[in-house]
């Protein structure tokens, strides 16, 4: 089953935060953030996909997925590239 490393951001008139997560369904979860029912971090904002990667397994997709969360850097560029 494939598994999915996603970043998802929120724009507000002050800032752009961003959230990184994985899962086997996409468009499903994407949907959970934006209804509230995601990860608490996420509840009450509107969320927009930045970037998303697909991998083979569940074990790969974590590991990726907590490289992400750790690299501000390339979080940064990929929030960059989305805003403009």
């Amino acid at each position: 089953m494939p598994y999915f490393v996603y970043l998802i951001i929120s724009i507000n008139d002050r800032n752009c935060i961003s959230y990184v997560g994985y899962t086997s369904n996409l468009t499903k979860r994407i949907n959970e953030h934006n209804s509230s029912k995601g990860a608490k971090f996420t509840r009450g904002r509107k969320w927009k996909l930045a970037y998303s990667k697909i991998y083979k397994s569940k074990s790969i997709a974590m590991s990726e997925e907590y490289k992400l969360k750790k690299n501000i850097k390339l979080r940064n560029k990929i929030k960059l590239k989305f805003i403009k």
